[in-house]
């Protein structure tokens, strides 16, 4: 007989698989819209596993090719929802997450709030600005720069407003705390070094009219420019990634070539290395990719990220629709497995603290306390996992102040003298 998998070993699999819809389900009822959105990773069905030591929040597969091939059967039960694996006929109760009601909204201003953002599991993702510049960039010899692996120049301006007035985004952060989301993510993609600039007074509004955990992704800023980082710390952020994607150096070139030929790779790493030195441990995550590059390599990656106290933001490959690598498989789901353990080890080897803020629950990723379904269940995992009790205990009035708005130190439309990078 076989074994059920557990959570992750579940969320893992649907991540490499995908899952097909049953005539039975009615999602347009219950679930949330299929939103193609930023990067293109959120494309699928919010999901929600149930499990013991926590549930589990994935973004499943639905539309791409590989998914019209997935063993895995999304079926209605009266009012309940399975998966149904027709290889071993094991079911999977699973949730819906219903769609909040803030996305049927408009603004003050009119715009439909699912215009402006996203939930992507419990977190609000915000793409600030314009598409990204390297889709309409070309190299020396012609060939776009866009990263193989993204869809957001289809998207952004398509699925999702162009631009985000500061008002509406206030107006849709603050909908979305209503119904208990406690942090606001916002990216920009490619700007020519504006990047920071262009996010600071989104952070600012949202930290002093809303009250929110804030993260930032953007491109790394030049040495010169690291006083933009400190500047943003004083405007409220409390977290900043950077996504370089790749380890190896040669697939990142191949991969990311817009981002080799403006900045090169060593810049994601000096910035990362320079803005966690700043703040708590795990406050800053460095964001890869899993079943492309050689597995050593990713592996490497999430050594490198945790021994600097980081976070690692670690995607399993998805060959989103109209991508560059559409038709590239998926990756197997026995190889992710090893990857999140490594995660989950690497996190617990360093002391980096996993599952400590408040209600954040990113569907795109095995997030690390996620991996925590892969550990033996040996003294070593039990002594983990109250540590991890008191960290929580002990960060919770830290979040709390963080979740209540506050005045910036900074003019976020009027960045300060440069200060000298520290060495």
């Amino acid at each position: 007989m076989v074994a059920p998998l557990n959570p992750c070993e579940l969320e893992i699999d649907l991540f490499c698989r995908g899952v097909r819809i049953d005539r039975s389900c009615s999602l347009e009822e219950d679930a949330r819209v299929f939103r193609r959105t930023r990067a293109g990773l959120g494309s699928g069905l919010e999901l929600v596993l149930p499990g013991g030591l926590k549930d589990i929040w994935m973004n499943a597969p639905v539309e791409e090719d590989f998914a019209q091939a997935s063993p895995y059967r999304l079926v209605k039960e009266g009012a309940r929802y399975l998966l149904l694996d027709e290889r071993n006929s094991l079911r999977y109760p699973v949730r819906i997450p219903p769609e909040p009601a803030w996305y049927e909204r408009r603004t003050t201003l009119g715009t439909p709030m699912q215009d402006v953002g996203v939930l992507q599991g419990t977190y609000l993702g915000i793409y600030i600005s314009n598409s990204c510049g390297y889709w309409w960039m070309r190299g020396e010899g012609r060939e776009a720069l866009n990263c193989a692996f993204c869809t957001t120049g289809y998207n952004v301006g398509v699925n999702e407003r162009v631009d985000k007035a500061v008002e509406d985004v206030v107006e849709v952060a603050a909908a979305a705390k209503a119904e208990g989301c406690t942090f606001t993510h916002f990216n920009t993609g490619f700007h020519g070094g504006r990047d920071l600039e262009m996010v600071a007074p989104y952070v600012a509004a949202v930290k002093e009219r809303v009250g929110q955990l804030v993260g930032v992704q953007a491109l790394p800023a030049r040495p010169a420019d690291y006083w933009k980082y400190d500047w943003l710390l004083d405007l409220g952020a409390n977290h900043f990634s950077f996504c370089w994607e790749f380890q190896h150096p040669d697939w990142f070139a191949r991969l990311c070539p817009g981002k080799r030929a403006t900045l090169g790779q060593d810049a994601f790493f000096r910035a990362l290395e320079y803005c966690q030195r700043k703040m708590p441990k795990g406050a800053c995550s460095g964001e890869i990719i899993a079943g492309v590059e050689p597995i050593e390599w990713t592996l490497r990656a999430i050594d490198y990220i945790t021994d600097l106290g980081a976070f690692p933001t670690v995607c399993i490959f998805r060959p989103c629709i109209g991508s560059d690598m559409e038709h590239v498989p998926s990756p197997r789901s026995e190889d992710m497995i090893g990857v999140m353990r490594h995660m989950y080890e690497a996190c617990r080897r360093k002391g980096i603290p996993i599952g400590a803020a408040p209600n954040i629950e990113v569907s795109l990723i095995v997030q690390p306390d996620d991996a925590r379904y892969l550990a033996p269940r040996d003294l070593r995992f039990w002594a983990q996992e109250a540590r991890s009790w008191v960290v929580r205990r002990l960060a919770a009035p830290v979040f709390a102040r963080e979740l209540r708005p506050r005045a910036p130190k900074a003019d976020p439309l009027h960045p300060p003298r440069p200060r000298p990078a520290a060495a």
